[in-house]
């Protein structure tokens, strides 16, 4: 059983606006592997930029599809852990709750989060790598890789890719969460993947607590005003209770 610093926990339940951030370590205990994870069996053999590059898709539109495709069917057996549904909860005692994930497997929203902030994409959701803009959701016609039925381009998983920005209006909206909360929790990152490593300091430059959950110390526990170390999927559904 976890002991939380009594005046954390006061300070969280005298808090208005929450804004979580999570990170890889999250869904891992769902059994989704990370990205460099994923990277083994048959693809193993494969840098990260042949198979998550505008410039690899380019060059071979069916290998990246099929890598994506393999990482969505992972995506698609694994189901929300403790974690995900604590978070969910969370979302109702407050006044103001955004979560910001750099997860791109949905597992969030499966698990009843609302308007969750994906700055990284979704695998489940693809678009255009054409001019069109078109986004839908996923398809698969056994070809090498799908095209667009509006300008015949190639179809693309809609994820953020090395060497392409992140989503304005979902970064826009991190920054503003991080900006005008009252309590912000780091869980499960690495605190290395900027822009997102950079939300936790931007709310503490604005008098927000900084909390870190992670299962070690990252490159920003040095920054947290709380550390919490451990499993997410054990620490919050604790963490849910402590504030009921």
């Amino acid at each position: 059983m976890i002991t939380f610093p009594s005046e954390f926990i006061s300070r969280l339940k005298k808090a208005k606006s929450v804004t979580v951030l999570t990170g890889a370590g999250v869904s891992k205990e769902s059994g989704i592997p990370t990205f460099r994870d994923a990277q083994s069996g048959l693809w193993a053999k494969y840098n990260p930029e042949e198979l998550a590059s505008p410039d690899a898709f380019r060059r071979n539109p069916r290998l990246v599809w099929d890598f994506y495709k393999d990482r969505r069917t992972a995506a698609e057996k694994a189901i929300p852990n403790p974690g995900h549904f604590s978070l969910a909860k969370m979302e109702k005692l407050f006044e103001t709750f955004s979560l910001i994930t750099q997860n791109v497997d949905g597992l969030h929203a499966s698990a009843g989060s609302s308007s969750v902030i994906e700055l990284h994409g979704n695998l489940h959701r693809i678009k255009c790598s054409g001019r069109c803009g078109m986004v839908g959701h996923w398809v698969d016609d056994g070809l090498a890789a799908p095209r667009c039925q509006k300008c015949g381009a190639f179809l693309r998983v809609d994820v953020v890719w090395f060497g392409e920005s992140l989503p304005e209006a979902e970064l826009e909206k991190a920054m503003l969460a991080s900006q005008n909360c009252d309590v912000f929790f780091s869980i499960g990152t690495s605190g290395v993947v900027q822009p997102a490593a950079s939300l936790g300091l931007m709310a503490r430059d604005r008098g927000a607590v900084f909390v870190e959950i992670n299962y070690e110390p990252s490159a920003i526990s040095r920054l947290a005003d709380y550390k919490i170390y451990g499993q997410s999927g054990t620490i919050l559904p604790q963490l849910l209770q402590a504030l009921l």
